[in-house]
Protein backbone atom coordinates (compact mmCIF):
# COMPACT_ATOMS: atom_id res chain seq x y z
CA UNK A 1 0.00 0.00 0.00
CA UNK A 2 8.91 2.44 -2.69
CA UNK A 3 17.77 4.78 -5.67
CA UNK A 4 21.18 3.83 -4.43
CA UNK A 5 21.91 0.13 -4.95
CA UNK A 6 19.59 -2.43 -3.28
CA UNK A 7 19.23 -0.20 -0.23
CA UNK A 8 17.30 2.58 -1.89
CA UNK A 9 15.45 0.14 -4.12
CA UNK A 10 13.56 -0.96 -1.01
CA UNK A 11 11.51 2.23 -1.39
CA UNK A 12 9.78 0.88 -4.48
CA UNK A 13 8.45 -2.12 -2.57
CA UNK A 14 8.20 -0.75 0.95
CA UNK A 15 7.33 2.80 0.01
CA UNK A 16 5.31 2.78 -3.07
CA UNK A 17 3.21 -0.14 -2.69
CA UNK A 18 4.11 -0.02 0.71
CA UNK A 19 5.37 -1.57 -1.16
CA UNK A 20 3.41 -0.43 -3.58
CA UNK A 21 0.81 1.27 -1.58
CA UNK A 22 -0.22 4.36 -3.53
CA UNK A 23 -2.69 7.29 -3.60
CA UNK A 24 -4.95 9.23 -5.86
CA UNK A 25 -6.43 12.63 -5.24
CA UNK A 26 -10.17 13.04 -5.48
CA UNK A 27 -13.21 14.80 -4.10
CA UNK A 28 -14.00 14.66 -0.39
CA UNK A 29 -10.66 13.11 0.61
CA UNK A 30 -11.10 14.09 4.24
CA UNK A 31 -12.04 12.13 7.33
CA UNK A 32 -11.53 11.66 11.02
CA UNK A 33 -10.04 8.26 11.68
CA UNK A 34 -6.96 6.17 12.37
CA UNK A 35 -5.78 3.14 10.42
CA UNK A 36 -3.41 0.58 11.92
CA UNK A 37 -2.23 -1.96 9.37
CA UNK A 38 0.45 -4.63 9.21
CA UNK A 39 1.45 -6.59 6.13
CA UNK A 40 3.46 -9.73 5.45
CA UNK A 41 5.75 -9.94 2.42
CA UNK A 42 6.03 -13.40 0.86
CA UNK A 43 8.02 -14.63 -2.10
CA UNK A 44 7.44 -18.14 -3.45
CA UNK A 45 5.08 -18.58 -0.46
CA UNK A 46 7.96 -17.99 1.95
CA UNK A 47 7.71 -15.05 4.34
CA UNK A 48 10.57 -12.68 3.62
CA UNK A 49 9.54 -9.47 5.37
CA UNK A 50 6.86 -7.32 6.89
CA UNK A 51 5.47 -3.77 6.86
CA UNK A 52 3.64 -1.81 9.56
CA UNK A 53 1.80 1.40 8.75
CA UNK A 54 -0.29 3.90 10.71
CA UNK A 55 -2.37 6.71 9.26
CA UNK A 56 -4.20 9.44 11.18
CA UNK A 57 -6.68 11.56 9.25
CA UNK A 58 -8.20 14.80 10.51
CA UNK A 59 -10.58 17.29 8.96
CA UNK A 60 -7.77 19.50 7.69
CA UNK A 61 -4.56 17.43 7.87
CA UNK A 62 -3.16 13.92 7.86
CA UNK A 63 -0.05 12.01 8.92
CA UNK A 64 1.25 8.58 7.91
CA UNK A 65 4.23 6.56 9.06
CA UNK A 66 5.44 3.16 7.94
CA UNK A 67 8.28 0.78 8.63
CA UNK A 68 9.28 -2.26 6.61
CA UNK A 69 11.97 -4.88 6.20
CA UNK A 70 12.71 -7.47 3.52
CA UNK A 71 15.46 -9.95 2.76
CA UNK A 72 15.97 -13.71 2.78
CA UNK A 73 15.47 -15.29 -0.61
CA UNK A 74 14.55 -11.83 -1.96
CA UNK A 75 18.00 -10.48 -1.15
CA UNK A 76 18.90 -10.02 -4.82
CA UNK A 77 15.93 -7.63 -5.18
CA UNK A 78 15.68 -5.89 -1.81
CA UNK A 79 17.59 -6.32 1.41
CA UNK A 80 17.33 -4.12 4.48
CA UNK A 81 15.00 -2.01 6.56
CA UNK A 82 13.17 1.20 5.75
CA UNK A 83 11.12 3.76 7.64
CA UNK A 84 8.98 6.54 6.18
CA UNK A 85 6.87 9.42 7.47
CA UNK A 86 4.77 12.08 5.80
CA UNK A 87 2.55 14.92 6.96
CA UNK A 88 0.19 17.03 4.90
CA UNK A 89 -2.92 19.13 4.73
CA UNK A 90 -6.35 18.55 3.21
CA UNK A 91 -6.74 21.34 0.64
CA UNK A 92 -10.02 21.67 -1.26
CA UNK A 93 -10.70 18.02 -0.51
CA UNK A 94 -7.28 16.81 -1.66
CA UNK A 95 -4.40 15.33 0.39
CA UNK A 96 -1.39 17.61 -0.17
CA UNK A 97 1.94 16.53 1.40
CA UNK A 98 4.08 19.15 3.13
CA UNK A 99 6.94 17.01 4.49
CA UNK A 100 8.34 13.55 3.77
CA UNK A 101 11.25 11.69 5.36
CA UNK A 102 12.75 8.26 4.78
CA UNK A 103 15.62 6.21 6.14
CA UNK A 104 16.81 3.01 4.47
CA UNK A 105 19.42 0.78 6.03
CA UNK A 106 21.16 -2.37 4.77
CA UNK A 107 24.50 -4.10 5.26
CA UNK A 108 25.88 -1.97 2.43
CA UNK A 109 24.89 1.56 3.43
CA UNK A 110 22.40 3.97 4.97
CA UNK A 111 20.30 6.46 3.02
CA UNK A 112 18.37 9.42 4.51
CA UNK A 113 15.96 11.70 2.65
CA UNK A 114 14.11 14.79 3.87
CA UNK A 115 11.74 16.69 1.58
CA UNK A 116 9.67 19.84 2.05
CA UNK A 117 6.87 20.18 -0.48
CA UNK A 118 4.53 22.96 -1.52
CA UNK A 119 1.41 22.11 -3.52
CA UNK A 120 2.98 19.08 -5.22
CA UNK A 121 6.41 20.61 -5.87
CA UNK A 122 9.64 19.94 -4.00
CA UNK A 123 10.89 23.13 -2.31
CA UNK A 124 13.67 21.65 -0.18
CA UNK A 125 15.49 18.33 -0.54
CA UNK A 126 18.27 16.84 1.55
CA UNK A 127 19.73 13.46 0.59
CA UNK A 128 22.46 12.00 2.80
CA UNK A 129 23.99 9.91 -0.01
CA UNK A 130 23.89 11.81 -3.34
CA UNK A 131 22.98 9.70 -6.40
CA UNK A 132 25.82 8.52 -8.62
CA UNK A 133 26.29 9.76 -12.16
CA UNK A 134 25.32 6.43 -13.73
CA UNK A 135 21.64 7.06 -12.95
CA UNK A 136 19.05 8.72 -15.15
CA UNK A 137 19.27 12.41 -14.11
CA UNK A 138 16.41 13.90 -12.08
CA UNK A 139 15.37 17.25 -13.56
CA UNK A 140 13.56 20.12 -11.87
CA UNK A 141 10.44 19.16 -13.83
CA UNK A 142 10.61 15.68 -12.27
CA UNK A 143 10.16 17.33 -8.86
CA UNK A 144 6.89 19.03 -9.73
CA UNK A 145 3.34 17.71 -9.80
CA UNK A 146 4.26 14.74 -7.60
CA UNK A 147 3.20 12.92 -4.44
CA UNK A 148 5.42 11.13 -1.96
CA UNK A 149 5.15 7.33 -1.60
CA UNK A 150 3.07 7.52 1.59
CA UNK A 151 0.58 10.14 0.46
CA UNK A 152 0.33 7.75 -2.44
CA UNK A 153 -1.32 5.34 0.01
CA UNK A 154 -4.54 7.38 0.22
CA UNK A 155 -7.25 6.70 -2.33
CA UNK A 156 -10.35 8.84 -2.54
CA UNK A 157 -13.46 6.64 -2.54
CA UNK A 158 -16.88 7.21 -4.06
CA UNK A 159 -19.38 9.45 -2.36
CA UNK A 160 -21.02 8.04 0.75
CA UNK A 161 -23.60 5.38 0.01
CA UNK A 162 -22.27 4.51 -3.45
CA UNK A 163 -19.98 1.70 -2.31
CA UNK A 164 -16.70 0.78 -3.96
CA UNK A 165 -16.21 2.21 -7.43
CA UNK A 166 -14.03 1.10 -10.31
CA UNK A 167 -13.24 4.77 -10.95
CA UNK A 168 -10.73 4.77 -8.09
CA UNK A 169 -8.42 2.64 -10.26
CA UNK A 170 -8.39 4.96 -13.25
CA UNK A 171 -5.35 7.04 -12.35
CA UNK A 172 -1.64 7.44 -12.90
CA UNK A 173 0.32 8.18 -9.73
CA UNK A 174 3.36 10.49 -10.17
CA UNK A 175 5.66 9.50 -7.28
CA UNK A 176 8.94 11.05 -6.16
CA UNK A 177 10.71 9.75 -3.06
CA UNK A 178 13.59 12.21 -3.05
CA UNK A 179 15.82 9.96 -5.14
CA UNK A 180 13.71 8.39 -7.84
CA UNK A 181 10.77 9.61 -9.93
CA UNK A 182 8.38 6.96 -11.28
CA UNK A 183 4.76 6.45 -12.28
CA UNK A 184 2.37 3.78 -11.13
CA UNK A 185 -0.38 3.39 -13.71
CA UNK A 186 -3.65 1.90 -12.44
CA UNK A 187 -6.67 0.45 -14.22
CA UNK A 188 -9.77 -1.35 -12.96
CA UNK A 189 -9.49 -5.14 -12.89
CA UNK A 190 -12.27 -6.65 -10.75
CA UNK A 191 -14.17 -6.62 -7.47
CA UNK A 192 -13.16 -9.13 -4.79
CA UNK A 193 -13.50 -9.98 -1.08
CA UNK A 194 -10.81 -10.25 1.61
CA UNK A 195 -10.51 -11.15 5.29
CA UNK A 196 -7.77 -9.93 7.65
CA UNK A 197 -6.76 -11.86 10.75
CA UNK A 198 -7.51 -8.67 12.70
CA UNK A 199 -9.91 -6.03 11.49
CA UNK A 200 -11.44 -5.74 8.06
CA UNK A 201 -13.44 -8.41 6.22
CA UNK A 202 -15.40 -7.44 3.15
CA UNK A 203 -15.26 -6.21 -0.45
CA UNK A 204 -12.25 -4.65 -2.17
CA UNK A 205 -11.69 -3.09 -5.55
CA UNK A 206 -8.74 -4.59 -7.44
CA UNK A 207 -6.62 -2.43 -9.76
CA UNK A 208 -4.01 -3.58 -12.23
CA UNK A 209 -0.71 -1.76 -11.73
CA UNK A 210 2.19 -1.03 -14.05
CA UNK A 211 5.48 0.54 -12.99
CA UNK A 212 7.25 3.07 -15.21
CA UNK A 213 10.65 4.37 -14.08
CA UNK A 214 11.26 7.96 -15.17
CA UNK A 215 14.38 9.33 -13.46
CA UNK A 216 16.89 8.62 -10.71
CA UNK A 217 17.19 4.89 -11.44
CA UNK A 218 19.60 2.47 -13.08
CA UNK A 219 17.77 0.52 -15.77
CA UNK A 220 19.95 -2.54 -15.14
CA UNK A 221 19.33 -2.90 -11.40
CA UNK A 222 17.50 -6.14 -10.49
CA UNK A 223 14.45 -4.57 -8.87
CA UNK A 224 13.86 -2.00 -11.63
CA UNK A 225 14.12 -4.77 -14.22
CA UNK A 226 11.86 -7.04 -12.16
CA UNK A 227 9.09 -4.44 -11.94
CA UNK A 228 9.48 -3.07 -15.47
CA UNK A 229 9.44 -6.27 -17.52
CA UNK A 230 5.70 -6.37 -18.16
CA UNK A 231 4.84 -8.44 -15.11
CA UNK A 232 1.22 -8.80 -14.07
CA UNK A 233 0.72 -6.67 -10.95
CA UNK A 234 -2.43 -5.89 -9.03
CA UNK A 235 -3.45 -4.05 -5.88
CA UNK A 236 -6.59 -4.61 -3.79
CA UNK A 237 -8.01 -1.52 -2.04
CA UNK A 238 -10.18 -1.74 1.07
CA UNK A 239 -12.37 1.02 2.54
CA UNK A 240 -11.29 2.83 5.68
CA UNK A 241 -14.50 2.70 7.70
CA UNK A 242 -16.00 6.06 8.68
CA UNK A 243 -14.12 7.88 5.92
CA UNK A 244 -14.22 8.28 2.15
CA UNK A 245 -10.77 6.77 1.82
CA UNK A 246 -9.42 3.48 0.53
CA UNK A 247 -6.07 1.94 1.46
CA UNK A 248 -4.11 -1.00 0.05
CA UNK A 249 -4.96 -4.41 1.49
CA UNK A 250 -2.98 -6.65 -0.86
CA UNK A 251 -0.37 -6.32 -3.61
CA UNK A 252 0.50 -9.13 -6.02
CA UNK A 253 3.38 -9.32 -8.51
CA UNK A 254 3.08 -12.44 -10.65
CA UNK A 255 6.11 -14.27 -12.02
CA UNK A 256 6.64 -17.52 -13.89
CA UNK A 257 8.99 -18.69 -11.13
CA UNK A 258 7.44 -17.24 -7.96
CA UNK A 259 4.85 -14.65 -6.97
CA UNK A 260 5.56 -11.71 -4.68
CA UNK A 261 2.63 -11.03 -2.33
CA UNK A 262 2.21 -8.22 0.20
CA UNK A 263 -0.98 -8.76 2.21
CA UNK A 264 -2.54 -7.28 5.34
CA UNK A 265 -2.95 -9.50 8.36
CA UNK A 266 -4.16 -6.48 10.36
CA UNK A 267 -6.35 -3.72 8.95
CA UNK A 268 -8.07 -1.95 11.85
CA UNK A 269 -9.79 1.41 11.89
CA UNK A 270 -10.67 3.48 14.94
CA UNK A 271 -12.67 6.69 14.96
CA UNK A 272 -11.02 9.99 15.84
CA UNK A 273 -12.84 12.81 17.65
CA UNK A 274 -14.63 14.85 14.93
CA UNK A 275 -13.54 18.13 16.49
CA UNK A 276 -9.84 17.27 16.53
CA UNK A 277 -8.03 20.26 15.02
CA UNK A 278 -4.56 18.79 14.72
CA UNK A 279 -3.06 15.48 13.68
CA UNK A 280 -0.04 14.13 15.51
CA UNK A 281 2.57 12.17 13.58
CA UNK A 282 1.74 8.48 14.04
CA UNK A 283 4.34 5.90 15.00
CA UNK A 284 4.65 2.66 13.09
CA UNK A 285 4.42 -0.43 15.26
Amino acid sequence: MMFHSRVAQTTILAGSALALMTATRGDHAHAEGKLDASYTISFARIRVGDIAATGVFGESEYAISARGRAGGIMKILVDGEASFATHGIIKDGYPVPTTFTSKIVSDAETSDVTMVLDDGSVKELAVAVPPKSDRVPVTQANRQGIVDPLTAMLFSAAAAGEGLSREVCRHTLPIFDGRQRYDLKLAFKRMDKVTAEKGYAGPVVVCSVSYEPIAGHRAATPLVKYLSEGREMEMALAPVAGTRLLAPFRMLVESALANLVIEANQFEITAQPPDASTVADPKAQ
